[in-house]
């Protein structure tokens, strides 16, 4: 059995099955892990060549993370576990692709279409960390330079194929957004593409495997990495942020996917949480989009076509009816997300006689699913809809006849609804940073190419980007380039003509002609003052603001409007010399008695002759609706059969924590999973034995949190409880 843990890209979210610890090697009784250790990995190495030689060790770690790769035979594993050094694998964390795959339409993003430069990224060295790539297909086989697979242990990073398990494409059409030269032309089409397989079958690997491959990729010489994955976990601290911003620091730039689950705010999850990540959020096209729509409620609902799905194309009204393995004959059947995959839950639809299906989320936010290209027998069209709209269907379509009427839209420029919102909880830095084009995006993938969208699209343009930027001023440091890009962002509006807020766009999409021409580079332009807990108190920031012209150029600030409880302090006027940097002090004075709690931002404008630069800037003053608790998994431990590792992230000081256990059908109480006072900000991890676990099935979990202040916080999550006989 293929053992993995999963690990979520952003493209549009697979169900996959209950994940569990090790990764298949080529042999079909040998496993391999990654182990984080204490000490000097090399030395370890050489102990376990010469006491432990049945265990082969694959590889070592020790610029981003410290352990080694191991592969053996199951049962050669437990003669290790109680080894000193043996620090830790970290517990599972769940991450998910974001990008949906579309039919084309006629609203085809090509990503060379970004690149209005005369620069093409030669020279440059990208790393693709993701699902592997088809260094076959004829668009990216001379790009394509070597890699690694961190999942099979070996130097092939080949996209999982049908005869391996779910296979995979996300890698190959990131890459071939970034730098396709063929038919279809990248955003960098003379860049060099070195592939990092993080993660296998269905998209499935774990943290460590992306903290190795970020490792590899900087000691391999990659001039930028690209993250088009990520997990729901918002916060600074979580381990994949720590590893992104140390390859920043060592002078290797991670762009990172901002995640796909907006467009509620405080949805940007790891790494895009880290703060030397560039992290990036989905702009929209103009596009044609289908929607279904009651006439007699008003009532119109987005849809999300599956990738790998049929063509939406009802050209009269269906009736909608839940679908409950029952007849749906020529209706279009509402069934909700849950563990099983939706290509299932597409068959039984199609098997009752459904006309169409939608699945609806079982949680807040939007989703974008995949149907299996494999099974050619699915011939109805699929599409994904929110948990609100999903419930709205169930109680209309059980209470009376509802009946549903394609209909279809022109969008203008806009900020996708499914790219995640900021900020970032504990340190409340101000995310994503820019944007660039992520829905429908026609690139590569094995066998040919296809349309896909979300953050993870949005990203490789971004990185694509950097290497023409690369390519233009070599001597630029990373802060430059960064720089460079975010200070020429242009600002996206909404429908009322008004910018979208900092937290949904950042400094705005990127427009690579003007960042490799700029003349003004300002680092740091995002303004986070973090949270204001005292009466009155002044915070400020730093940024750089430097002069690449040929020329002496003088800068103002405008004054902000007067706003009760805010005072600012900008200097109002200052000249830079050809070629100067000048830092600046921006100071903001908060009284929190005259001032609503929450989330505050808006934009800051500097003026140069003509040009205005805008820079977003937020405050929380007191608190705000952030989540006070997330990411609650568990797992098997490694070198374990019995054990089992949880982890919790906290944003707030707390007191205690419990996870109570319901029936996802009836909602009735099952049982307490486990309760503890031993609790911090940020990551929580703890154990629990087998038989602490209970009834094996599918539960609601309800996870309650008693914060310091005496106030209770928490959410829900459906997870699930293996079985004994599932362990092995």
């Amino acid at each position: 059995m293929r053992r993995l843990l999963i690990i979520l890209i952003f493209l549009i979210p697979f169900l996959l099955a209950p994940p569990s610890v090790f990764s298949q090697s080529s042999q079909p009784d040998e496993e391999s892990v990654i182990i984080e250790v204490d000490g000097n990995p090399e030395e370890h190495k050489s102990y376990l060549n010469t006491y432990h030689p049945s265990i082969e060790v694959v590889h070592t770690y020790d610029t981003l993370f410290n352990g080694l790769a191991l592969k053996a035979e199951p049962e050669q594993f437990e003669k290790i576990e109680s080894l000193a050094f043996i620090k830790a694998v970290h517990p599972v964390t769940t991450y998910e692709t974001q990008a949906e795959a579309l039919n084309q339409n006629g609203n085809s993003v090509i990503p060379a279409a970004l690149n209005d430069t005369s620069y093409t990224g030669k020279g440059v060295q990208v790393a693709v960390i993701d699902t592997g790539i088809d260094y076959e297909h004829p668009d990216l086989a001379g790009n394509y330079a070597g890699g690694y697979d961190l999942v099979d242990l070996d130097d092939d990073p080949m996209e999982t194929t049908a005869e391996e398990g779910m296979p995979t494409q996300h890698g190959t059409h990131v890459a071939g957004i970034i730098a396709a030269d063929g038919k279809l032309k990248g955003v960098a089409p003379d860049a060099s593409i070195h592939s990092y397989r993080a993660l296998g079958p269905g998209g499935m690997g774990s943290s460590i495997q992306v903290i190795a491959a970020l490792e590899q990729a900087v000691d391999d010489g990659a001039d930028i990495i690209n993250l088009s994955l990520g997990n729901t976990v918002n916060g600074p601290d979580f381990p994949t942020s720590v590893a992104v911003n140390r390859a920043g620091e060592l002078g290797v730039p991670v762009v990172t996917a901002n995640g796909n689950n907006g467009p509620e705010n405080w949805t940007i999850g790891s790494p895009a949480t880290a703060a030397n990540a560039l992290s990036v959020g989905a702009a929209s096209s103009p596009q044609t989009v289908p929607y279904l729509f009651e006439s007699l409620s008003n009532k119109k609902i987005p849809l999300a076509v599956m990738d790998g799905s049929e063509a939406w194309d009802l050209r009269k009204s269906y009736e909608a009816a839940v679908f409950n393995g029952e007849n749906v004959r020529g209706k279009i059947a509402v069934m909700a997300r849950g563990e099983t995959p939706f290509s299932k839950l597409a068959k039984q639809a199609q098997a009752a006689g459904a006309i169409a299906a939608v699945v609806y989320n079982n949680e807040p936010g939007h989703f974008q699913g995949m149907i299996d290209t494999a099974d050619a027998d699915i011939k109805i069209p699929v599409a994904s809809i929110s948990k609100q709209d999903g419930q709205w269907l169930v109680q209309n379509t059980e209470s009376q006849t509802t009946y549903m009427k394609t209909q279809y839209e022109k969008t203008k420029e806009t900020i996708a609804d499914f790219s995640s919102r900021g900020p970032v909880t504990v340190n409340w830095d101000l995310k994503p940073e820019v944007s660039a084009p992520g829905t429908n995006i026609l690139s590569t993938v094995p066998g040919g190419y296809q349309e896909l969208q979300g953050t993870s699209m949005a990203a490789p343009h971004v990185t694509g980007a950097m290497a023409l930027l690369m390519e233009a001023h070599p001597d630029w440091s990373i802060e430059q380039l960064a720089g460079a890009l975010k200070t020429t962002a242009k600002r996206v509006r909404n429908e009322q003509g008004e910018p979208f807020s900092p937290i949904i766009q950042g400094m705005g999409e990127i427009r690579p002609e003007k960042a490799a021409g700029a003349t003004t580079i300002i680092n740091k332009p995002l303004l986070s003052f973090g949270k204001a807990d005292g009466h009155n108190e002044t915070k400020t920031r730093q940024i750089t603001i430097e002069n690449q012209s040929n020329q002496q150029q003088t800068y103002n600030f405008s004054v902000p409007a007067k706003q009760k409880g805010l005072t600012w302090h900008v200097p109002l006027s200052f000249t830079l010399d050809k070629g100067e940097t000048k830092q600046l002090p921006i100071g903001l004075s908060i009284n929190s008695t005259q001032v609503d709690e929450g989330v505050h931002q808006g934009w800051l404008t500097l003026n140069q002759d003509d040009t205005q630069y805008h820079l977003p800037y937020l405050f929380v003053n007191k608190t705000a609706d952030y989540p006070k608790a997330m990411g609650f998994d568990f797992s098997l431990k490694p070198f374990s059969n019995d054990m089992y590792g949880y982890q919790l992230y906290l944003t707030d000081q707390a007191e205690h924590i419990d996870v109570m256990l319901y029936n996802p059908d009836t909602l009735m109480y099952e049982r307490t999973l486990l309760e503890t006072d031993d609790v911090q900000v940020g990551l929580n991890e703890g154990r629990l034995e087998q038989s602490d676990l209970g009834k094996p099935g599918q539960y609601l979990a309800v996870i309650n949190v008693k914060l310091a202040n005496e106030e209770m916080a928490g959410y829900q999550t459906i997870i699930h409880i293996p079985g004994s006989e599932t362990r092995n």
